[in-house]
């Protein structure tokens, strides 16, 4: 007699899982204002201050470049090759999720965090993985944490292919900085007065 109330349950806590996740996971209403952001994804506050405290990196860089690569989406990837024109070829790099990290820069990270449960659709992961990159590029590169120029290009082109220079003579990617710094300026203004309803100040 009580196997089908059993049977609801299930699918009733099944039903509630799946509808976490989906909102764990969806896009900001508003991604232009970080108060917003932070005032839909009460937790995604907690995960970027945890980043910003154990690497060192401003929230709203960290943020921005977030932004910048993925526009808070989840499971983005690269666009598919054509081939001929319109059959779906391979697809231009590995970069997925919220930082949009290769798969083979998230292994190094991996590696050296010991997180090895880490997911590149999973925003605490993510932010993390931003600032431990950008950490990397403060200590090798010898950069300041506050130098959004020299952070974002290392972040789009790598540690090595920032050391060469070429970068400075891509009209593309010197926009792409430009573009990231009004981010950040943004984020870091609205940050200053951000406030969680009924709950006070952010910081």
């Amino acid at each position: 007699m009580h196997r089908p109330l059993l049977g609801v349950v299930g699918v009733t806590a099944v039903a509630i899982i799946a509808l976490s996740a989906c909102v764990s996971t969806s896009t900001p209403s508003n991604t232009e204002n970080i108060c917003q952001i932070f005032d839909e994804k009460r937790s995604w506050y907690r995960s970027a201050a945890r980043s910003e405290r154990k690497w060192g990196i401003p929230i709203s860089i960290m943020m921005a470049v977030i932004y910048k690569e993925s526009s808070f989406r989840a499971t983005v990837r690269p666009p598919r090759e054509k081939i001929l024109g319109f059959i779906p070829g391979k697809r231009k790099s590995s970069s997925l999720g919220y930082s949009q990290a290769k798969e083979e820069t998230w292994n190094d990270y991996i590696q050296a965090t010991k997180n090895r449960t880490a997911s590149r659709t999973n925003f605490a992961d993510s932010i993390d993985f931003v600032g431990w990159y950008l950490n990397r590029a403060v200590r090798h590169l010898g950069v300041a944490p506050s130098n959004t120029e020299a952070l974002y290009a290392s972040y789009h082109v790598g540690l090595s292919g920032y050391q060469s220079g070429a970068w400075r003579d891509s009209s593309t990617i010197r926009n792409s900085i430009a573009t990231f710094q009004r981010q950040v300026q943004r984020y870091e203004r609205q940050i200053r007065t951000c406030t969680v309803r009924n709950r006070g100040l952010f910081r």
